[in-house]
């Protein structure tokens, strides 16, 4: 169990570290074509993780209470939007291809504030990482230990387009190769960090496991329809987000389904 937990708590970081090594792979900007590709399966991946492997398991908890089982998943899943909101409402942070900052008022420089907006991209991720191991380890869910896995894996592969969507405009932008490297692959860092919080916390939250799912669930879907989503759709090219949402949403289905 130790061993499987710290690989799955590792594998989704090393996404990240490969994603942002593409930095010395690729010569000048990423292409738009690239680019909206790798946003579009990225949110395939997380959408179908937060379904079927957050919002299911949350409900199934509760199939005692009849039709009243959504009632926990849906509470969990409206409070995860709202955190995620308030974060972004409150931290400084700049997303890429946009000068303009967003939340509160600071003098953090542009490089400072584009690490910030990648940490709240993965606090969610960590979390839902976290979440599953620990209802895998109480066995009150359906979630089984190879499920855990199977979401750490899931986000990891969405990591390696995340990571070199960050390292990738940060060279653009002018930092150095190893700079850009450097800030991609430390922001996944947030991810283990966030998992090992809920696992600390696990027993406390075993009475409100259904509420962490959802809560996962939701705050990873804010991430796609508040970001993800419009830097996909946005301009030419969307049809390319299209076609990588329907293969990152299958992918992460079907391992769910066959290694779950």
């Amino acid at each position: 169990m130790i061993t499987t937990l710290i690989i799955g708590l590792l594998v989704p970081v090393l996404g990240t570290v490969l994603g942002s090594a593409f930095v010395f792979m690729m010569k000048g900007d990423m292409s738009v074509r690239l680019q909206k590709s790798l946003l579009g399966f990225a949110s395939g991946v997380m959408v179908a993780a937060s379904v079927w492997s957050l919002l299911i398991p949350a409900m199934e908890m509760q199939a005692d209470s009849g039709r009243w089982s959504v009632v926990p998943a849906a509470i969990g899943f409206l409070l995860g939007m709202g955190f995620l909101l308030l974060i972004d409402e409150v931290t400084p942070h700049l997303h890429m291809g946009t000068d303009k900052p967003e939340g509160m008022r600071s003098h953090l420089s542009k490089t400072a504030m584009l690490a910030l907006a990648v940490t709240i991209h993965n606090i969610p991720e960590g979390m839902a990482v976290g979440v599953v191991f620990a209802g895998a380890d109480t066995g009150a869910t359906s979630i089984s230990l190879a499920g855990a896995l199977t979401v750490s894996l899931g986000i990891a592969i969405q990591n390696i387009p995340e990571g070199a969507i960050i390292s990738m405009p940060m060279r653009a932008a002018g930092n150095s190769r190893w700079r850009s490297f450097l800030i991609g692959a430390l922001s996944g860092t947030v991810e283990p960090i966030g998992a090992v919080t809920i696992l600390l916390l696990a027993s406390l939250l075993a009475p409100v496991l259904p509420y962490m799912l959802s809560f996962a669930a939701g705050a990873m879907l804010y991430v796609v329809i508040e970001e993800l989503i419009p830097e996909a759709s946005g301009g030419q090219h969307s049809n390319l987000s299209t076609i990588g949402f329907a293969i990152g949403f299958v992918l992460m289905m079907v391992l769910d389904m066959v290694l779950g």
